[in-house]
């Protein structure tokens, strides 16, 4: 039997005007046929109802998906809105819910095959807005739930437009109302899925990365003590692969620390202890991880790997800012301008400008050009200054500085470059002023320095921004920006926007909007003619054939011609190309021309190659 429009629309009338039973399970039977259109294996009963067209298919998804929720929670005799999962527990034990418990577990069953189906992102956000409503009733069907939560974490980490901020929403309002049944398995797939998403950067990608690690930090404020032990255990798996690469010491352990993986979630966790470092639950992990990080950093102190060092000393610089504990990263820095790559003129020319927030290592050729020298010489002095400006209030800041400005001055005189000479003058007249200006009010205190009070010591001024240092770091602020804005390719994936999450918590009726402005989202997400299951057969038989013919007689070419490129790539692959790779062993200029030289039998393969399509041609003609 074919689903009409004036059936969906008999039935909508009939729940419109008094809730009846046997409407709603009609209904219910059309959205599961509507969900499962063209689906292979149906079933008898499913076969008894089929969809007409794409209209009354969109007819039925935006009825049910928007109204479903309050129709069961009339049946079930619950709040309009809202409940926690102790609503549920207590609604099992009821005659309701034997009654009407196959309904929901309908309705979950047949959006989470319809939503495995969608290919649309406004068609996937607009059913998840819409499940999202009704998310308490899967306490009750706990393997849905983990279904539930599997598929809505893929969404987050891959989708597109806003699909990954309202699964991001599904996903936090199931572990607030939830609790423990869903948040330990949200926290290990959020987890992985970062990871997964993190393993290659480059300028548009990094924000879109930034924004799922604000999404985690932001689930962890759900619940602390639990996110607590979920942190532990992922901090300390970054522990044993550092501890791994330092008694190893082989390409592979290097190459484990060393790459955009770990990096990026040495930067989830930095991101998400910064976010709580007030929070007595969450606090003892900033110790380890500024541990590791200090490790990472000094593992492989070479100037390649400078990228690499600068995103740990940052890292680091957040940490000891959010905490109020001292981080001795001015080391770090200082030892980078000793380095000879930074002290003599460069011989490669000027050189690409180089982004360093989306590289973790340069090549040998790059090392020795102009654009990476300042690029280096400038980020070194902006996070020197940083991190000397936030204990520029402290009274004990001429002691802690002194040494700083001492490897500064010895830096002025041993390069031969000016401009990274007037660079560090001018940082060393900043921090000459700032030692004034501590001095001038320790003259007058009355304290011990290990008293309490030491710790108000030009609180007021801390408070306005007055130290030369501050000031000084807002300008280096500016100039970064506008250098980072002007290597800023294209576009983010995700708005800037909606990275940033301002409340830690949900109230009970977050997102929840007018009616009418959701019926018009859901009639401009399900206005296509798009069908589940029909992709495949919008094109008919012969055109699909002729389309399979080319791809393949293509791939076969290709083929043909790879085997040598692939030959060719292997041969010549070594540690002075440019990637996130790490090698102990030079390789000498005669073995890489040695590797590079092409094979006899890679040199017969092209020229049998090129014989053969210069004989398919001449049969064309």
């Amino acid at each position: 039997m074919f689903i009409t429009s004036a059936m969906v629309d008999s039935w909508c009338n009939a729940i419109r005007e008094g809730a009846k039973l046997g409407a709603v399970r009609s209904l219910l039977k059309a959205f599961r046929a509507a969900c499962h259109y063209g689906d292979d294996g149906e079933d008898e009963s499913s076969a008894k109802l089929n969809i007409m067209s794409s209209s009354v298919f969109n007819k039925i998804m935006l009825f049910v998906l928007s109204e479903m929720d309050g129709i069961l929670r009339a049946l079930l005799k619950l709040p309009p809105s809202g409940g926690k999962k102790e609503t549920i527990t207590d609604l099992m034990s009821t005659k309701q819910w034997k009654n009407y418990s196959h309904l929901v577990k309908s309705y979950f069953g047949n959006a989470l095959h319809v939503l495995n189906q969608m290919t649309d992102t406004e068609m996937i956000s607009f059913t998840l807005k819409r499940l999202r409503y009704s998310s308490i009733f899967l306490a009750a069907f706990p393997s849905l739930l983990r279904r539930y939560i599997k598929v809505v974490i893929h969404f987050w980490g891959t989708g597109g437009g806003a699909l990954p901020v309202v699964s991001f929403l599904f996903i936090r309002d199931l572990c607030i109302r939830l609790g423990s049944d869903c948040l330990d398995e949200c926290f290990k797939g959020m987890y992985k899925a970062y990871v997964l998403n993190c393993q290659f950067v480059n300028a548009t990608k990094l924000q879109h990365i930034q924004f799922l690690g604000n999404c985690v930090t932001e689930l962890i404020g759900v619940d602390l003590p639990a996110a607590y032990q979920h942190a532990f255990v992922f901090i300390r798996q970054l522990a044993m692969i550092l501890r791994e690469a330092l008694t190893m010491k082989t390409k592979e352990a290097f190459r484990k620390v060393y790459e955009w993986k770990y990096m990026n979630c040495l930067e989830l966790w930095t991101g998400a202890i910064c976010a709580y470092s007030s929070e007595s639950d969450f606090m003892p992990l900033a110790y380890p991880l500024t541990q590791i990080i200090s490790g990472v950093a000094r593992l492989v102190p070479t100037a390649r790997y400078f990228p690499l060092r600068l995103r740990c000393v940052r890292m680091l610089n957040r940490i000891a800012a959010s905490s109020g504990s001292f981080i001795p990263v001015s080391l770090l820095l200082l030892d980078m301008l000793e380095m000879k790559e930074l002290n003599r003129p460069p011989t490669g020319g000027v050189g690409k400008a180089v982004d360093l927030r989306t590289i973790l290592k340069v090549s040998k050729p790059t090392l020795k050009t102009r654009a990476f020298q300042e690029a280096c010489v400038f980020s070194v002095v902006e996070e020197l200054a940083e991190h000397l400006a936030h204990w520029s209030y402290s009274v004990a800041f001429f002691e802690l500085s002194f040494i700083p400005a001492v490897r500064l001055r010895n830096f002025c005189k041993s390069t031969k470059i000016e401009r990274f000479r007037r660079e560090m003058r001018q940082l060393i007249r900043q921090i000459e002023a700032n030692g004034d200006f501590t001095n001038k009010k320790r003259t007058s205190v009355s304290f011990l320095p290990n008293d309490p009070a030491a710790a108000s010591f030009l609180e007021d001024e801390k408070k306005t921004g007055a130290s030369p240092l501050s000031q000084y770091v807002a300008t280096l602020h500016e100039r970064s920006r506008q250098r980072n804005d002007s290597l800023m390719e294209s576009s983010v994936l995700v708005g800037a926007n909606s990275s940033v999450f301002g409340s830690k918590q949900i109230s009970e009726n977050d997102g929840d909007g007018d009616d009418d402005t959701r019926n018009e989202e859901g009639t401009a997400a399900f206005s296509s003619s798009w069908l589940p299951g029909i992709d495949s057969k919008t094109e008919s038989p012969k055109v699909e054939e002729k389309k399979k013919k080319k791809r393949r007689k293509v791939s076969q070419e290709e083929a043909a011609f790879d085997e040598d490129v692939v030959e060719d790539l292997v041969l010549s692959s070594d540690e002075d190309e440019d990637g996130d790779t790490f090698s102990l062993e030079p390789v000498s200029p005669k073995q890489q021309s040695k590797k590079r030289k092409p094979s006899a039998q890679s040199s017969k393969k092209k020229a049998q190659f090129h014989a053969k399509k210069s004989k398919n041609r001449k049969k064309a003609n």
